[in-house]
């Protein structure tokens, strides 16, 4: 007996591409909209609009731009750590600050570590309310 047999073979649906199409007609204006909904759900344009057309709700995905952004001040955070453990580490690198340079640093860099908690707060909201 053959090991292809239709029973062992799993059903595969055609690609879309042998499909039969349906041909929209819009300004650059529409196309360049659809397209950027499209890309904000993470579908194609394609998808997007079939998914439209046949009434599913088309649910936007995080916005990336967003997530590069909270990427950046998560590095910058990560730096911001790293020096005041520098400092609070008693490092030899730090022996020619006096007391009152070292603390004038460690407020300076807390303020900025601060500052990269609000900048994180502000782009998490866009993100989530993207």
């Amino acid at each position: 007996m053959n090991d292809d047999t239709p029973a062992d073979i799993p059903f595969k649906s055609p690609p879309r591409r042998d499909s039969t199409p349906i041909y929209v007609w819009v300004t650059l204006q529409e196309k360049m909209g659809i397209q950027e909904m499209a890309r904000t759900t993470g579908n194609s344009a394609s998808a997007y609009l079939r998914k439209v057309g046949l009434g599913y709700e088309v649910k936007s995905v995080l916005d990336f731009e967003g997530v590069g952004e909270l990427a950046k001040v998560n590095g910058d955070l990560g730096r911001l750590g790293g020096l005041l453990k520098l400092w609070l580490s008693n490092d030899k690198r730090l022996q020619g600050f006096d007391l009152v340079e070292q603390r004038r640093l460690v407020l300076k860099t807390l303020d900025a570590i601060e500052q990269n908690q609000t900048r994180l707060s502000a782009i998490m909201k866009t993100v989530v309310f993207a």
